[in-house]
């Protein structure tokens, strides 16, 4: 899942002046350096967060890191990140083109190329046999701001199916604002998703499902089935979590990757986004989360079967 923006921008290391393929001889040192403070101060586990950071700098004193380009270095320093925990929204993500220098912008700028490439998110809507609907949503759970139109639009149009089939195989995460909003036209009345818990284990935020949709609303009464594949992730997985814990869905396809803590995003070079988890998610009917398991499936099958399985698993159940 990925975090809101917040509004303060992170302090620059000097290297953002830095070409766009190598970092500068004798600069590595202070780039990790500024990466192991930035994972101390804010990785959600500050037992593993001091842990990390201390992995870090020892690696980069036995000069590990030493002569790596912009690419080996995120590649190398995010098989550290992961190596303790396997936490996957760790990370050091390198961005082919250069990225803006605001806390949280880097990956908003990469969502909003895959937005403008995707209709909005809604790639496909579909009305297959005996009156069932097939919505894909991706590949992204984009920014609500962005996506709540054409969301809309196309959870209004599967509104009168039979049966829905959510397609989230190739969703890859985004935002849990838009989690709940489509979780909104699936459930009726105020429900309860998410809890997410900050790094002092205090209460950050309580998703619920919003009092009012636009359009029409699919219900809480007509079968929904989800399916998942090894790549779906992060608010992809929350969004078939969500549906799986409450009884509302069935989750069809495979185990998804297993990445439940929200993250924030410092741009660290000017190709160079540092991933950090800021919080993790406490599900109010499990009281756990999906993080390291992945969302597990009610029918398991292999992702490019998911569809016809669903479809039949629906037809039969109409039927």
């Amino acid at each position: 899942m990925t975090s809101t923006t917040p509004p303060s921008a992170p302090s620059v290391p000097s290297v953002l002046s830095a070409p766009d393929t190598v970092v500068p001889d004798g600069s590595t040192a202070g780039l990790v350096a500024s990466i192991a403070d930035l994972v101390a101060e804010h990785y959600v586990f500050p037992d593993t967060a001091r842990e990390l950071a201390d992995l870090l700098r020892r690696r980069d004193g036995e000069g590990a890191y030493r002569g790596a380009g912009v690419e080996e270095l995120a590649e190398a320093v995010t098989a550290d990140l992961r190596s303790v925990n396997g936490d996957l929204h760790l990370a050091l993500k390198h961005h082919a083109a250069a990225v803006p220098s605001e806390r949280g912008a880097a990956v908003l700028a990469a969502m909003r190329r895959e937005f403008d490439t995707s209709l909005g998110g809604v790639p496909r809507v579909e009305l297959l046999a005996g009156g069932v609907a097939l919505l894909e949503i991706g590949p992204k759970m984009f920014p609500l701001d962005w996506a709540a139109q054409p969301l809309a639009a196309g959870l209004s149009l599967v509104a009168p199916a039979r049966a829905l089939i959510l397609d989230l195989r190739r969703n890859s995460g985004g935002d849990p604002d838009t989690v709940a909003f489509v979780c909104g036209y699936l459930l009726d009345g105020r429900t309860h998703l998410n809890t997410l818990l900050s790094r002092q284990g205090e209460v950050a935020e309580q998703s619920w499902t919003p009092p009012f949709v636009p359009g029409a609303r699919f219900g809480a009464d007509k079968p929904v089935y989800v399916l998942t594949s090894a790549a779906t992730f992060s608010a992809g997985e929350e969004l078939a979590y969500d549906l799986q814990q409450l009884g509302r869905a069935q989750v069809v396809g495979e185990a998804t990757r297993g990445g439940a803590h929200p993250r924030d995003g410092w741009t660290v070079h000017p190709n160079l986004e540092l991933s950090v988890p800021v919080a993790r998610a406490l599900n109010p009917v499990s009281g756990t989360n999906w993080e390291g398991t992945g969302v597990l499936p009610d029918v398991p099958c292999e992702a490019p079967a998911a569809l016809e399985r669903a479809l039949a698993l629906a037809t039969a159940r109409l039927a």
